[in-house]
């Protein structure tokens, strides 16, 4: 199954993209399947509760390889099929172009949430990063299949 962006990619705009030249290959993408690091930045991901979230560096430390924008990378490619909300900025700043579809399911999830900063442009709540990192634990406190997140 092709993993897509829940993010407003499309398989039409990847098309397009790797038309025009402006998109690097993906190894094994024209075969239907995964690269293997994506395959775990995903496998990270489906494990993160309902409610809590992780950074980008979080999943990389988890895996012990690449970092935030290779993580990043992987979701903006093939995050779509699973909840690609979860994995976040550190900043707790919501994904550009896709702040109110990971609102309602930050909402929905009760994931902790701050307002808006008074500087801020716009008026869209940052997530509380203290109250909504997971710390790779499960919820009777023992470890999930991979290490501890320090936070």
């Amino acid at each position: 199954m092709e993993r897509m962006s829940g993010t407003g990619d499309t398989a039409a705009s990847r098309a397009a993209a790797d038309k025009a030249g402006k998109r690097a290959a993906t190894p094994g993408a024209d075969a239907g399947e995964l690269p293997e690091y994506a395959e775990r930045v995903l496998a990270v991901a489906e494990l993160i509760p309902a409610g809590r979230v992780l950074t980008y560096g979080d999943v990389a430390e988890w895996l012990e390889e690449g970092g935030p924008r290779q993580v990043g990378r992987v979701m903006a490619l093939y995050g779509g099929a699973v909840p690609w909300w979860r994995v976040v900025r550190a900043d707790g700043v919501l994904l550009p172009g896709s702040e109110l579809r990971a609102l309602a399911h930050y909402r929905d999830e009760g994931t902790p949430l701050r307002g808006a900063s008074r500087t801020a442009e716009s008026h869209i709540p940052r997530l509380d990063m203290r109250r909504a990192r997971w710390d790779g634990r499960s919820d009777d406190g023992r470890p999930d299949d991979g290490p501890h997140i320090a936070g």
